[in-house]
Order: structure tokens, then sequence, then C-alpha cells
């Protein structure tokens, strides 16, 4: 292929990558800038190929421009945020990954692949403000309409979970870190919301921040504020640290942070003091951190995506929350509960369900919990036309899930819908299927059957060598 359908080539697949991409030779020149670095900028091509960096964005100098640092020093960068003004006067800001570019051992310029944070950074900036303006004491007096939980709130028979609130209500009296793990929906922020409740904090800020929802670079300012003039041209921010002062910060999918903004996370719980990025005064804070999983942490650990240390020092008090599929007990007690909600909100007077939807609910696992139960309860409200929930009116899913859940019965239901099936016929049918199986898997290896069945290999081949029984 000729070099220049090459160079064709690698500029059209660089076009239509969905990502700022930037290229300047080892003198700052622009040599390629794709369109939507153009868009993200507010330029167009023609704008910027073939200037000096600095004349198309005023605003930078050799330090707080990622491509020319990387240019003086040889060395990548990887997710750096990058705020600063083109020559139309836009405000442009940014999370980089810039990288070197050499032929041989010479350095020839450098390349930028960068991701738009403008809205984003807005958004977290206005949750910041929001905090700031809602972390006051609260009123004493609760109103059914308040989003805050008690331990009263949480409904249960299950004597684990009756337990697990016990052990809750006495943690609520210290400031010790807090781990709690537990499926997605099993109420976690509920007993993070209770414990708050219940301590000497409660008329302190509370404060919630899902650790998934926000890239590295945006939750560690979030987290920790900025100064202004620092080189990413921040302006002057407290976090959520600063704003959860003498309150309790909530750091929920804490497995989802970077490990080095764990490290961070791990010196502020040791000597509780925090520094704003780009600032180089630290600042003492009184705040209690509780964090949440929904993975087993030891398991989160062995994989190397928590840090040890840091799962030492949080997991002081730990709580690990049952699904609801363990606390079965409780699921007709929070189908009242939904339906009263929902009866008040939608001001509605459905008395119950049916007897085939409560079958339905006992039998069914409900992977998504105590949450997924509730939005079953709200979408068949939704639909009812009656007083009584039908099984019409439930989500197809789970419609769908039940029938597939049913053609996959134990054999040992299907054959007790036969007539004439007794225990021993039952038996000997479901100890073929299981042998039958066991050597499918070792692919007719008797030996190796015998050992995944537990049984020595002479007992194996004397059932193998009786004829089969018939099913019934």
């Amino acid at each position: 292929m000729p070099l220049s359908d090459t160079v064709e080539m690698l500029q059209a697949i660089l076009g239509a990558i969905d990502e700022g991409i930037h290229v300047v030779d080892a003198n700052g020149i622009t040599i390629f800038y794709n369109h939507v670095a153009a868009k993200l900028d507010g330029l167009t091509s023609e704008e910027v190929l073939g200037k000096p960096l600095l004349e198309v964005f005023p605003s930078l100098d050799r330090q707080s421009s990622t491509l020319l640092r990387v240019i003086d020093s040889g060395e990548s960068i990887y997710n750096q945020t990058q705020t600063y003004k083109n020559w139309k006067g836009m405000r442009v800001e940014t999370i980089n990954t810039t990288l070197p570019v050499r032929v041989g051992k010479r350095l020839v310029g450098a390349v930028e692949v960068a991701k738009d944070i403008g809205k984003l950074k807005e958004l977290s900036e206005r949750l910041v403000d929001l905090q700031a303006k809602i972390s006051k004491p609260k009123r004493t007096k609760r109103t059914v309409d308040e989003t805050t939980f008690h331990f009263e709130d949480i409904l249960t028979m299950s004597e684990k979970m009756k337990r697990l609130k016990e052990r809750a209500r006495k943690a609520a009296r210290t400031t010790s870190p807090v781990l709690i793990y537990g499926e997605t929906g099993t109420g976690k922020e509920l007993f993070v919301q209770s414990i708050h409740q219940a301590s000497v904090r409660s008329n302190k800020p509370f404060i919630a921040q899902n650790c998934a929802a926000l890239p590295a670079t945006l939750l560690e300012s979030l987290l920790f504020g900025t100064t202004k003039g620092s080189f990413t041209g921040a302006d002057d921010r407290p976090g959520l640290f600063e704003l959860a002062d003498g309150g309790t910060l909530f750091l929920d999918e804490l497995n989802s942070m970077q490990l080095d903004l764990q490290a961070k996370l791990l010196r502020v719980l040791q000597d509780g003091q925090i520094r704003r990025i780009g600032g180089s005064q630290s600042t003492k804070v009184d705040v209690r951190v509780i964090a949440a999983v929904n993975e087993a942490p030891q398991s989160l650990v062995e994989r190397g995506v928590m840090r040890t240390d840091l799962y030492y020092r949080i997991n002081v008090v730990s709580f690990e929350l049952p699904p609801l599929r363990e606390r079965r007990e409780d699921v007709d007690m929070l189908i009242d509960h939904f339906l009263q909600k929902f009866n008040r909100i939608f001001e509605m007077n459905v008395r119950g369900i049916s007897s085939e939807v409560a079958r339905l609910f006992a039998a069914y696992d409900w992977p998504g919990n105590v949450r997924e139960l509730e939005h079953v309860i709200e979408a068949a409200m939704n639909m009812v036309e009656s007083d009584i929930i039908l099984l019409d009116h439930l989500p197809a899913h789970l419609l769908e899930r039940s029938q597939s859940e049913k053609k996959e019965a134990p054999i040992s239901a299907q054959l007790l819908s036969k007539e004439g099936c007794t225990l021993p016929d039952i038996l000997r049918e479901v100890e073929e299927k299981v042998i039958k199986d066991a050597m499918q898997q070792t692919d007719g290896n008797v030996l190796r059957a015998a050992k995944l069945l537990g049984i020595p290999r002479q007992t194996l081949q004397y059932k193998l060598s009786q004829r089969m029984i018939p099913p019934c």
C-alpha cells in the first residue's frame, strides 16, 4: 500500500474515534486535530492545524498544557483534568491522557486523547453547592415525606435482620468507620441513614456519594475540594469531606473507586485531615465515613479491587445484609408496606394481591431484592383496575422468568405431579439422572465420574451394570 494511502487510512481511523485527538510536533505545532477535538474546543480544524498550541489556546502555558508538559518531560500523563479558554474565550474542561511520540529514541511530538467533562463537572459542582445548602441542622420533627430513614423504617420479621439492627444501633453510639456489604437492593443506604439518625451526629450533615457515578479525577475534586490557581484552572470549592464536617459521609460502591484515590481516602481515615487539590495546606475534618460495597469485601481484596490497608481500616464495624431470598418471611410484610405507600402516593385503595400472585412471589428468588419488590408493586399498581393485583398486572419480565422457572422445575416436582409415582420411584429416577449427568461431564470416564459423585468406583460400576429403571 502506498505511503499516502496509509496516511489517509490512519487519518480516517483517528477521525472516526469518538474522543478528541490532538497531535503536536516537538515544537508544539498542531499536526492532527480531529472533528471531536474541534467540537470540544468550539473551533474548526482549519483554525488549529499548523499553528502553535499557545497561540490558539492563549490561557494555557507550558505548565498548564498537558501536551507541552509531555513534550518537555517525555513522560506520559494519564487521566489529567485540564481547564482552559480557547482564543474565542470559550471555557473548556476535559480529562486528558497524553503520550509522547517517539521515532526510535527521538521525541518528535505528543498525542492527546481528551474527553469532555464540562457538563459533568458543572453537575458535580451544582451537587456540591446543593449539599452545602442542605447541610444544615435538620428539624427534630419528622414528617411522612422526609427522605431520611430511621431504624423503625427497617421492616423485618427475620431474626438475622433483627440482630443486624441491634448491632447497628450499638455502632451508632461511636464514630468508628463502618463497612456494609449487600447485594444491590438490600437496603444498604437505609441502614446507613439509620445509623446516622441514631447517632449524636443526627443534627449534622449526612452526605451520600456514589463512587461509580463520576470519573476518578472528578470524584477526587468532589471529595477533597479544589484551590483556585491550581494548574487545573479550578475555583476555590469545598469538597464533600468539608461539607460533611461534624456529620457522616456515605461512600456507596466504594469498590468502584480507583486504587490511588483509595490511598488518599485511607490517609483521611488515619489522620482526619484533607488537602484540597492544588492546595498546600491541610484542613482538619471530623467526619464519620460509612462505606458500602455490593460484593464480598474479602473477594474485592483478593482481586486487587480494594486496597488491603483500606479494607482493614474501614472494616472496623461491618454488616452483611442478607438478600431477600434469605429472608422470605419478610415478603408479605414488605408487600403490605409498599401497597400502603403507593396507595398514599397514587391516591388509590388497592387492598392486596391475588393468590396466584402470592404463590409467584413466594417462589420467585428476587434477584433485585427489596428494591425489585418495591418496583414490581409500583408497576402493578399502574396497571391495576380493581382493588386486587392480578398476574396480568405484573411486569412482563417477572411473568417470563416465572414461566421459565416452571419449565425448569426439579424432576421430583415433575414426578410428584404424575399419578402412581412413589418416593422410591422418584429416588431411583433422580439417581439415574445424576449418574447420567456425571458420565456426560466426564466423557464416560468411570473413575472421574465416581470422584465427581463422591462414591467408590466399584459402586458406580455396579449401578451402571444394572438395568435402568424406566421413568414413571
